[in-house]
């Protein structure tokens, strides 16, 4: 595996997040890079030739830069760990659906009911193992209850969470602040 691989990212960001984690359980080799977003690096010129959104993640990866959480577990996956993206068509666009509940166009309450619906009678959101639609979706579920977002409700919801919290290399996100100026 390549020691290029840098990600430049924010704590704080569920969406910075989803590609350390990644990285982190699918065991890539790669250089974390934090972005000083009080001090406005994410605005610099510098940062913008990676992402002119000023947004992290941003991942560099020799010659190939890659901004948008999910097109970053995308790259990943396709390069340096194939398991996580299944190889089937409906396998595959499962995993495009999900990753489209992850960029966040659904209310938070509508959000928890289809994962709660996708997960019922599965352990992960699509085959029989995980997959970055799981990582996609973990961050911002995980955090729900920082923004008043309860998961009492949502049983299946909570035991995808337990079971995505024990992969071996899982590391957790800082709480407070989800999201701050990411995608």
């Amino acid at each position: 595996m390549s020691n290029a691989v840098r990600i430049h990212h924010f704590a704080k960001s569920g969406h910075a997040h989803r590609a350390l984690v990644f990285a982190k359980l699918a065991g890539i080799a790669h250089e974390e890079v934090p972005v000083d977003l009080a001090g406005g690096e994410h605005k610099s010129p510098e940062f913008l030739a990676r992402n002119p959104n000023g947004q992290v993640p941003v991942l560099q990866d020799g010659d190939v830069t890659v901004s948008d959480s999910n097109a970053i577990l995308v790259y990943l996956a396709r390069t340096y760990a194939p398991d996580w993206m299944p190889s089937t068509p409906i396998d595959e666009a499962n995993v495009q659906r999900w990753l489209t509940l992850a960029a966040g166009d659904a209310t938070a309450t509508k959000a928890m009911q289809k994962l709660e619906h996708g997960l019922e009678g599965r352990d992960w959101l699509v085959g029989d193992r995980p997959t970055i639609a799981d990582v996609a979706n973990y961050s911002y579920t995980a955090h729900a209850p920082e923004g008043n977002v309860s998961l009492d409700p949502y049983p299946n919801v909570r035991a995808w969470l337990a079971r995505f919290e024990a992969l071996p290399g899982f590391q957790a996100m800082p709480a407070t602040a989800v999201g701050l100026a990411a995608e």
